[in-house]
């Protein structure tokens, strides 16, 4: 079993038993599985969709594309992990049986169900290298994100990592930690066991605000979702706490498995600077470094990661097209895509902060 948080089934479980993914969210579970024999036994997070919202794989030009040519775009099939884009396995696998066969029984299940939802494509989200490969097939469309990610190159602590910087870099991060301090700020990274249901509560309010000011709603999860993921999954969770005078005033979520920390969720109850910055990334990398953890995804977007030492990496996502003559038209994008994707890879690259001689190669 993957130590993959997000496919574990405390937190795909948390989604459906708190009412953040159902059929009134437009996320309607319709997971795939096998069980004919018990080599083959395994499982597939999946959801009717109805729209294309909390996916980070973008895909709102190819609706519209459908509904100017009086087409249906929705209902969709989806794999993925609702609300979290971050790569990752996309099956469970119960039993010894030849992974690359399972995933092509799978894909078949997928393509049944597509028929009894009527369902116009499916899109497989954020898988990692190993799915890529077991669920390649004619019929899938491989597209090319980029996110941007903190690798640990060995570093015994914070400073060790700094000072691979280049000076200005180096003094500019610096300069922002400093200034929280100055701000009358204290930060402290608490282990999920730690959090308190009134520290959750107010996450959970700091959540909502953060959504309500990016895109005018509460966002997607509700306030028992994060108690019961604090509940059911408090080894794989910490949280960074900003207070002011003893009272929070911000906090950053991660997860984390073996070897890579996820931060997925922030809000602030007032703006300060470089408090984000803190919280989101300096906290996850200091705790990264001090857990032995490989690699620290921080999440979607954010090309201010790269000068604080994120480097950018390709994302991907496959997708199966029912429409033949959308499905020429969607490929035939993506080859242009992914040519730009790569080419912004390598010139985010000459951002990064390390100096001269560290500069990761291509």
């Amino acid at each position: 079993m993957s130590d993959y948080p997000f496919l574990s089934s405390a937190f795909l479980d948390s989604l459906e038993h708190s009412g953040s993914v159902g059929p009134d969210t437009g996320w309607l579970p319709a997971h795939v599985r096998l069980e004919d024999a018990p080599d083959n036994s395994a499982f597939m997070p999946t959801y009717v969709k109805t729209h294309s919202w909390g996916e980070y794989v973008f895909d709102w030009a190819w609706a519209d594309a459908y509904q100017r040519n009086g087409l249906d775009y929705y209902p969709k099939l989806v794999s993925a992990i609702p609300f979290s884009p971050a790569t990752g396995p996309r099956v469970v696998f119960n039993g010894q049986g030849d992974r690359r066969q399972v995933c092509q029984n799978l894909f078949q299940q997928v393509r049944e169900l597509a028929d009894e939802q009527r369902a116009h494509s499916w899109h497989l989200l954020f898988p990692d290298a190993d799915t890529l490969d077991w669920f390649q097939h004619p019929e899938l469309m491989l597209r090319t994100g980029v996110q941007y990610h903190w690798l640990n190159r060995g570093y015994e602590s914070f400073e060790h990592f700094l000072a691979g910087f280049a000076s200005r870099k180096r003094k500019m991060v610096k300069r922002e930690r400093r200034r929280v301090g100055e701000q009358g700020i204290d930060v402290e990274l608490l282990a999920g066991s730690a959090i308190d249901p009134e520290l959750w509560r107010f996450f959970y309010q700091l959540y909502q605000s953060t959504y309500r000011k990016r895109s005018g709603n509460g966002g997607y999860l509700s306030q028992a979702f994060f108690l019961q993921l604090g509940a059911s999954m408090a080894d794989n969770i910490a949280m960074a706490v900003a207070r002011k005078q003893g009272q929070p005033i911000a906090c950053a979520l991660y997860f984390h498995g073996d070897d890579t920390l996820y931060g997925r969720y922030w809000g602030c109850a007032e703006e300060y600077d470089f408090l984000h910055f803190e919280l989101c990334y300096y906290q996850g990398i200091e705790y990264a470094i001090q857990r032995g953890l490989q690699r620290f995804d921080a999440g979607a977007q954010g090309e201010h990661k790269i000068v604080r030492g994120f480097e950018p990496l390709a994302t991907h996502s496959l997708h199966w097209i029912r429409h033949p003559g959308f499905a020429t038209a969607i490929g035939d994008f993506l080859d242009r895509e992914t040519v730009e994707i790569k080419r912004y890879i390598e010139q985010a690259k000459s951002a990064l902060p390390y100096k001269q001689e560290e500069q990761i190669p291509s």
